[in-house]
């Protein structure tokens, strides 16, 4: 092809102000159907995005500010103007959003996503959806849990399981590799889904979201009894603000009493183990003083005593509150630490293990005096997870829990509160939610250069 004319191009990079000569080529063969069509250097594509004045290395560079430092645009510009960089703040952002595109095209390359996939033999989707606002689009990922690669994001107007199953074939026949299993909570739009795109294929329930839901009015009811307890066990500052007559030691020791009470009574979701405590850390505070006496025995001072005293007091007038949660905790403990499952038992061994745990608490719900409703609750949510909670001791690398996409979402809020100052969700996220979150995740692990986001 003819050199026809030469067309000169600035584009402003990293290091300064660049000159291109661009070569503008055309076919002279009339009888060609591309005749007179103007052909430009591939390699412009490596440096610039078509009509852009900035390179690439500049968007990069910007992405890195923006998603690792967690930069605002006020800062990523004020950044840019002292490296001499003439930048307005409304092409930071326009770029930014270059940045995510670009980079979401890489990152859903197909033939990128099939080799990842290949090399392991299999996959093991992870189905989750975020709603950055009430009212507004949610956010579906299915996910890879063996590679961590987000197959697919795309923000859908409804939940139906018609729509979830058209996500679920998509990726389906994309990756030409068996599927493992599925995991996700239990939305039973999701799990009419999974059933209908992939019938024949295992479908793992979250176990943290299961026992979320089973011991929801256990948790209320603890939360309730320590509410109570908090009006009864007042005069912590009074204390605290008595401890200028005691010895520097001494006064830590009490400091310690005080901070460790506030802690154990607001801390929700754990069982009571108040008076356990005061059992224990009375004796190894008063032991640790001793041995700052050289071995002399002393009293407690007046404000632990001031404290024991107000700890007995608050313990007795709810104890009868206390009382039902302990029983009802018990058995959730034993139920957790059989889905833990330290002993590796296999998966009939396990749901034996749990059957037998749901018999007892069935059998001495009684036992839980108030709470025995939350134990019946228990057994029935339970029954409507227990298809989907012991997947993860017959498939190799199966996930317990659906967390690592709740991480990756939690991820995204993360980076746009540090970049935004604001807690709620931008709008940014439900239009463009689908390219930001596999932008915020893969430039979290990685740095991403130039070369990456060439163009062709």
């Amino acid at each position: 092809m003819w050199n026809e004319y030469n067309n000169p191009r600035h584009i402003r990079t990293l290091n300064g102000v660049v000159e291109l000569q661009l070569k503008i080529r055309r076919c002279q063969n009339k009888s060609c159907l591309r005749y007179k069509k103007a052909y430009r250097p591939e390699q412009e594509g490596s440096l610039a995005l078509p009509q852009n004045e900035f390179g690439l290395d500049v968007i990069a560079y910007i992405g890195a500010l923006r998603y690792q430092e967690h930069r605002s645009v006020p800062q990523i510009h004020a950044h840019l103007e002292l490296k001499g960089i003439c930048i307005s703040q409304r092409t930071v952002t326009h770029l930014i959003d270059r940045y995510d595109e670009l980079l979401s095209l890489w990152l859903k390359d197909h033939k990128r996503l099939k080799a990842i996939v290949a090399n392991q033999g299999r996959v093991i989707l992870a189905i989750d959806g975020m709603q950055p606002e009430i009212g507004h689009e949610v956010l579906w990922v299915i996910r890879d849990c063996l590679s961590g690669e987000i197959l697919l994001a795309k923000t859908l107007l409804s939940s139906r399981n018609e729509d979830l199953v058209a996500l679920l074939l998509e990726v389906t026949n994309t990756l030409d590799v068996p599927i493992d299993g599925v995991v996700s909570d239990g939305q039973q739009s999701i799990r009419k889904a999974v059933g209908l795109a992939l019938p024949r294929i295992a479908h793992g329930l979250c176990h943290y979201h299961y026992l979320k839901e089973a011991i929801k009015p256990i948790y209320e009811a603890d939360r309730y009894a320590k509410k109570e307890l908090k009006k009864k066990v007042r005069g912590l500052r009074d204390i605290e603000r008595s401890v200028t007559n005691e010895t520097q030691e001494m006064a830590t020791i009490i400091e310690d009493y005080c901070l460790a009470v506030r802690s154990s009574i607001t801390n929700d979701g754990h069982p009571p183990r108040l008076g356990i405590w005061i059992k224990v850390t009375r004796k190894f505070d008063v032991d640790r003083a001793k041995l700052r006496t050289n071995g002399k025995k002393i009293a407690l001072p007046p404000p632990l005593v001031n404290l024991k005293h107000l700890l007995a007091k608050g313990l007795s007038a709810t104890a009868s509150l206390f009382s039902p949660i302990k029983v009802a905790y018990e058995w959730v403990d034993k139920a957790t630490n059989i889905l833990n499952n330290k002993i590796a038992l296999d998966a009939a061994g396990v749901k034996q293990s749990y059957q037998q745990l749901l018999t007892e608490m069935s059998q001495q719900k009684q036992k839980a005096g108030t709470l025995n409703t939350a134990i019946d609750n228990f057994i029935k949510t339970t029954n409507n997870y227990w298809s989907g909670l012991f997947h993860c001791y017959e498939i190799e690398d199966f996930p317990r829990t659906n967390n690592d996409l709740e991480h990756t979402f939690g991820l995204l809020r993360h980076h746009q509160r540090r970049c935004t100052g604001r807690k709620v969700a931008p709008s940014s996220l439900v239009i463009r939610g689908s390219v930001k979150l596999a932008c915020a995740i893969a430039t979290k692990l990685h740095s991403f250069t130039a070369s990456d986001k060439r163009t062709g």
